[in-house]
């Protein structure tokens, strides 16, 4: 199976970082869910992901990728510059999950959550969802 990226379905910053990612993964690397879905929690179960994680995870080779590690191998995978990013992780992670959390506990406050509605993806980009 590719890759699994599970994201918060209720962030907007969250949602529009999805869109970010798939306008630079026209191979359909990745695939989607969404931590409140049912296959988001399967997935959460399966890879013993903890309970408190509210943050994006990278399911990725049998193995379960989080906060700004999950994001910086999400880059090595993308089209055109990101892929820099990825040398990043040359900086242990409980220094850049500093400047990560600090960004996730404010992005309902910076950029709100979500009403009831959903973007309706393409037929093309809708089976990348699970």
């Amino acid at each position: 199976m590719n890759s699994v990226i599970l994201f918060d379905g209720e962030c907007n910053f969250c949602d529009s970082s999805v869109q970010f990612i798939i306008k630079r993964d026209p191979q359909g690397f990745f695939h989607y869910a969404s931590l409140q879905s049912e296959a988001g929690q399967e997935l959460l179960k399966k890879y013993d992901v903890p309970a408190d994680i509210d943050s994006i995870v990278l399911i990725e080779k049998d193995k379960a990728h989080y906060k700004s590690t999950a994001a910086l191998r999400i880059c090595r995978r993308l089209q055109g510059a990101w892929k820099l990013f990825y040398s990043f992780t040359i900086v242990p992670s409980f220094i850049r999950n500093i400047a990560y959390d600090f960004f996730a506990k404010n992005r309902y406050k910076w950029f709100g959550k979500k009403e009831e509605s959903c973007m309706l993806p393409s037929p093309s980009v809708r089976k990348r969802f699970l």
